[in-house]
């Protein structure tokens, strides 16, 4: 059985460009790492658990404010190349992420000191074009934007550059 994971692609529409939230990992291997290597706000989830409710408890975890209401996309799922299926929902909403605020997680760092050090599961937020979402997102997730894209209520719209 694959890992599961469940995320919200929070998605807004600027001067007729859509545009994308997505989340930058926190901790020491994602430091320097910019390109490549953001995700949707998402986590994992159990067989048999609600992937929505999932997407939603992960979204208040990374970000620390609940899911915008409103009418969900389903984006449906992807299989990443490590093998994780992640299913995705989109919301439209223009969310002012000032203030977000992930939770955090403890690690050995540096590695073999016996320090225990905090780091937050994602370290910062931000809106970017679609296109330029494109190049920031991990390489598995990139499909999820053309499906978003793909949405009758988006069609004519812009990805921006």
């Amino acid at each position: 059985m694959p890992t599961l994971s469940a995320g919200v692609l929070v998605y807004r529409i600027v001067d007729g460009v859509v545009e994308v939230l997505i989340a930058h990992p926190g901790g020491p291997f994602w430091a320097r790492k910019d390109d490549g290597a953001w995700s949707i706000p998402k986590g994992e989830y159990a067989d048999g658990e609600d992937p929505w409710a999932v997407a939603q408890r992960e979204f208040h975890e990374e970000l620390g404010m609940p899911v915008p209401a409103g009418p969900r996309v389903d984006l449906g799922a992807l299989k990443q190349p490590s093998g994780k299926v992640i299913t995705a929902f989109a919301v439209a909403a223009d969310l002012d992420v000032t203030d977000a605020r992930s939770n955090t997680f403890d690690m050995e760092w540096p590695r073999g000191s016996g320090r225990m050090r905090e780091f937050p599961e994602v370290d910062r937020v931000g809106w970017f074009t679609v296109a330029r979402a494109r190049a920031k997102l991990l390489k598995g997730q990139r499909p999820f934007l053309d499906r978003l894209l793909a949405d009758p209520a988006l069609a004519g719209l812009d990805e921006g550059t």
